[in-house]
C-alpha cells in the first residue's frame, strides 16, 4: 500500500508518517524544502525519538521524498496512491490545491480506484477546506465527478512533535501521547485497512473543539504570557506557579463553554486539564514560546482558540476574565521573525489597539473588546515594568 503525505515538517514525520509505516503502508513524503526532500531520499528512513524517561529511537522506513515543485512528479504519485494525506498548515492548503486538482482529475480518468485525503492541520474541518481550496481549480462538473471519486474525511490530530540537529543529522522528537481522529461518513475507500492506533469517529466536533479549545488554546495562551514574562519555552514559563494557575484558570473558564454544548462531563474536563497541563510540563521537552505563538493573527480569528470560547461565553454572562487576558496577551506578541506578528504590530500602530482588537477578532460586543483592551494596557504596562527591572 502506497501513502502520499504532503510536508515532511513535525507532524508529517512525528505522527502522520510514524502512524502509516506502523499500518504498513510505504511512506513518500512530498516537501518544498530541499533539504528535507534530500535528507529522506538519501537515507530512505529517519530517526524518531520518544521524549520520555526511556528516550525511545525508532528508525521510520521505507519512506521516500518528493520535490512538491515538481508538479508532473507529485500528480503522478496522487494517481498511484492508496491514501493521501497532509500537514501542510492551514494557510498552505490553497498552495496544494493545484497539484492536488491535477492529479486527482488525471486518476479519476484513469479509472483508479477511489481514495481518501485527509487534511491533518490545527484547524476545525480541514479536509473540507481543502475540498473548497480544489473547487477553485477545477469547474463545476468536473468538481461534481471528483466528489463521486474523493473521499474528504475531517481529522483531528493531537502530538507534540519537535525536530532537533545532532551529528548523524535531523532527529525527529515526539512526546509519548498522541491522537488521531478520523471522520468516518467523509470516507470514500472502505477496503483499505485501518490506520493503526487511530480513532475512526461518527462525527468529530466535539474532539475537534476540545482539542482546539484546550489544547491549542492552552498551548498559544502559555506562549504568549511566557513570553510576555521574558521565559524562551513553555516548560520554563510553567515552572512559574503564577503562570500554570493562570492557565489552569484558562482551561476551567474554557471548559465551560465545551461542557454546555457538547455535554462532556465536569470531571471529564478536568481530567482532561490536568493532562494536558501535565503534557506542556513535560521537562524532556523544550518547546519554544516563539514557535507557539507564531501566526497570532489566525489563532485571534472569531472561530480560533483563543477567541471562540471567549465570545460564546461571554455571550452567555459566565466568567471570561482570563480568557480575555489570554485574547490581550496574543496582541502583545511582537516578535520580528514572525510575518503575522509584523503585519499584527503594524496594525495597532497605525490603527490603535481598539480597532485593531475589532478588526483581527471580529468582537461585536464593546462590553467584551473593553475588557480584551484593557487586559492589553495592563499586560503592557507590567512587561515595561519588568523590563524596567531587568536593566
Amino acid at each position: 500500500m502506497k501513502a502520499l503525505h504532503f510536508g515532511a515538517g513535525n507532524i508529517g514525520k512525528g505522527l502522520i508518517g510514524y502512524l502509516l509505516n506502523k499500518s504498513g503502508y510505504d511512506v513518500c513524503f512530498v516537501d518544498v524544502n530541499d533539504t528535507a526532500v534530500e535528507r529522506i531520499n538519501e537515507n530512505h528512513n529517519y530517526l524518531l525519538e520518544i521524549i520520555d524517561e526511556n528516550r525511545t529511537v525508532e528508525t521510520i522506513s521505507p519512506v521516500r521524498a518528493l520535490d512538491g515543485k515538481s508538479q508532473d512528479d507529485v500528480a503522478d504519485a496522487i494517481v498511484d496512491a492508496d491514501l493521501i494525506t497532509t500537514s501542510v498548515g492551514a494557510n498552505n492548503l490553497s498552495k496544494i490545491a493545484p497539484v492536488l486538482s491535477k492529479g486527482l482529475a488525471k486518476r479519476v480518468h484513469l479509472g483508479k480506484n477511489k481514495v481518501d485525503l485527509i487534511a491533518n492541520e490545527n484547524m476545525i474541518d480541514a479536509s473540507s477546506a481543502l475540498k473548497e481550496e480544489i473547487r477553485k481549480n477545477v469547474s463545476e462538473e468536473e468538481m461534481d465527478t471528483l466528489l463521486s471519486h474523493v473521499g474528504f474525511p475531517n481529522s483531528a490530530i493531537d502530538r507534540l512533535s519537535l525536530s532537533e540537529e545532532r551529528e548523524e543529522g535531523e532527529r525527529t522528537l515526539v512526546e509519548p501521547y498522541y491522537e488521531w481522529l478520523i471522520e468516518k461518513s467523509g470516507m470514500k475507500n472502505p477496503d483499505l485497512p485501518l490506520i493503526k492506533d487511530a480513532t475512526y469517529v461518527e462525527t468529530l466536533e466535539s474532539f475537534i473543539e476540545r482539542k482546539l479549545y484546550i489544547v491549542n488554546l492552552g498551548h498559544a495562551a502559555t506562549a504568549y504570557k511566557g513570553f510576555l514574562e521574558g521565559y524562551p519555552t513553555i516548560q520554563s514559563a510553567l515552572k512559574n506557579p503564577q503562570i500554570e494557575k493562570f492557565l489552569k484558570a484558562i482551561l476551567l473558564e474554557s471548559a465551560r463553554y465545551l461542557i454546555e454544548k457538547h455535554n462532556f462531563a465536569s470531571k471529564e474536563m478536568c481530567d482532561f486539564i490536568e493532562q494536558t497541563i501535565k503534557r506542556f510540563k513535560n521537562e524532556n521537552i523544550s518547546d519554544e514560546v516563539t514557535r507557539v505563538g507564531r501566526a497570532p493573527i489566525r489563532k485571534l480569528g472569531a472561530n480560533e482558540r483563543l477567541v471562540k470560547p471567549t465570545v460564546e461565553l461571554f455571550q452567555k454572562g459566565y466568567q471570561v476574565e482570563n480568557l480575555s487576558i489570554a485574547v490581550a496577551s496574543a496582541f502583545l506578541f511582537d516578535y520580528p521573525e514572525d510575518e503575522e506578528s509584523i503585519t499584527l504590530q503594524a496594525y495597532i500602530h497605525e490603527h490603535g489597539i481598539d480597532e485593531a482588537i475589532a478588526h483581527f477578532t471580529g468582537i461585536e460586543e464593546s462590553a467584551l473588546r473593553t475588557k480584551i483592551k484593557e487586559n492589553y494596557f495592563r499586560l503592557q504596562e507590567d512587561k515595561t515594568i519588568v523590563t524596567s527591572n531587568e536593566r
